[in-house]
C-alpha cells in the first residue's frame, strides 16, 4: 500500500523534473500546449494520490486496530488475520492496473520531455491516464474500507 505511493511519488517527481526547464503553455483543444501544462497534470495527480493516502491510511489503520481489539487478537493473530484486509486478489488487480498506468505515464512523460514541440494529443492522454490512476486508487481505498467496515459490523 505505502510502496505503491512511494513509487508513484518518485515517478511523478522524475517526470516533473524531466518536463521542467523548457517553458511551453496552453489549451490542448486548440493545439497549443506547453511543458508547463504537462507538469501541471503530473503535479495535480501526484497531489491527489498524496491526499488520498494522507486521508485514508490513518483511518484505515485505526479500523484495523478496532478489529483487533474487537476480536481480542494477539499481535501474532492480528498479523495473520489482518492480511486479507490489506491484500487480496481484487487489490492485486487494482495494484496491477496502477502499475501499468504508472509505466505508461512514465513513458509518455519521457517522450514528451524529449519532444522539441509538445504533443497536445499526448497531453490529453496523459491527463486521462493520470485521472484513471487517481480513480483506481480511490476505488481501491473504497473497496478496502468496505471490507473492513463489513467485518467490524459483524
Amino acid at each position: 500500500m505505502g510502496g505503491f505511493i512511494n513509487i508513484a511519488g518518485a515517478i511523478f517527481a522524475a517526470l516533473a523534473l524531466a518536463l521542467s526547464g523548457t517553458g511551453l503553455k496552453a489549451d490542448p483543444a486548440d493545439g497549443t500546449c506547453t511543458k508547463a501544462d504537462f507538469e501541471s497534470v503530473v503535479e495535480t495527480a501526484a497531489a491527489g494520490l498524496r491526499d488520498l493516502n494522507i486521508k485514508n491510511r490513518p483511518e484505515f489503520q485505526e479500523k484495523l486496530r478496532e478489529l483487533k481489539d474487537k476480536r481480542g487478537w494477539s499481535h501474532d493473530e492480528f498479523m495473520q488475520k489482518a492480511k486479507p484486509f490489506v491484500r487480496d486478489d481484487k487489490m492485486v488487480v487494482y495494484d496491477q492496473s496502477s502499475d501499468e498506468l504508472l509505466s505508461a505515464i512514465s513513458s509518455m512523460g519521457q517522450e514528451g520531455a524529449a519532444s522539441a514541440k509538445p504533443d497536445c494529443a499526448m497531453l490529453l492522454e496523459l491527463r486521462a491516464r493520470m485521472k484513471l490512476l487517481v480513480d483506481t486508487q480511490t476505488a481501491k481505498w473504497t473497496y478496502m474500507f468496505g471490507k473492513i467496515n463489513a467485518e467490524l459490523a459483524k
